[in-house]
């Protein structure tokens, strides 16, 4: 890991995901999280303040020593204990049916193999558990998702291997779950960047 990855990237990625137009996609999504709750890519640990009592316990892995020292940081915004571990979610340390809900929230795009990180959540989750998630990815026009398409490898560069063009339906389907409920939006800012994915899925 370089000097960049290491000091630059974290404070960018923790400014970047701590916009304000994206909290009330945090709050929707955390708001359904119920039991014993996995968290893929916990990063600086910006939806702590969202959970709440009907949650025993978060789990938060994630690979990047310098965002869980961010998230130390806000651990006692949370009403719930929270446990933070540096792994990797396509190779979780946990058993199998360890968690009532997976929340991933603008993760999927950065985890290299996140089909693999995918099977590993549909692993750990319980018998009648739901994977949460809000993910950016390809967008429905062709015009834009050409563009995601070109700008993919310069972006991952700059932005810790973040991908533009990941349709991310497609990847939890893939991974045996079956998407209960899904809903497309666009925020502002740039048509390569902003399409939205909101949903659950259980696995099959």
């Amino acid at each position: 890991m370089n000097f960049y990855e290491r000091h630059i990237l974290p404070p960018l990625l923790n400014f970047a995901m701590g916009q304000k137009q994206l909290q009330p996609f945090r709050e929707r999504v955390i708001a359904s999280a119920t039991g014993d709750v996995l968290e893929l890519g916990i990063g600086s640990g910006l939806n702590l303040p969202y959970y709440s009592s009907n949650v025993r316990s978060v789990t938060g892995v994630e690979p990047s020593a310098e965002l869980l020292k961010m998230a130390e940081q806000v651990i006692d915004r949370a009403v719930v204990p929270v446990e933070l571990l540096k792994a990797s979610a396509e190779d979780l340390p946990m058993e199998s049916a360890s968690f009532d809900t997976v929340v991933t929230t603008w993760t999927l795009c950065t985890i290299p193999n996140a089909h693999m990180a995918l099977q590993e959540a549909r692993r750990v989750l319980r018998p009648g558990g739901t994977l949460l998630f809000v993910e950016h990815g390809r967008a429905p026009e062709a015009n834009v998702a050409r563009w995601q398409d070109r700008l993919d490898h310069v972006w991952g560069c700059i932005a810790g291997g973040c991908h533009l063009n990941r349709q991310i339906d497609a990847l939890i389907t893939d991974a045996g779950f079956d998407v209960q409920l899904l809903h497309h939006h666009r925020i502002p800012g740039p048509r390569t960047h902003t399409y939205l994915y909101e949903g659950q899925a259980r696995p099959l």
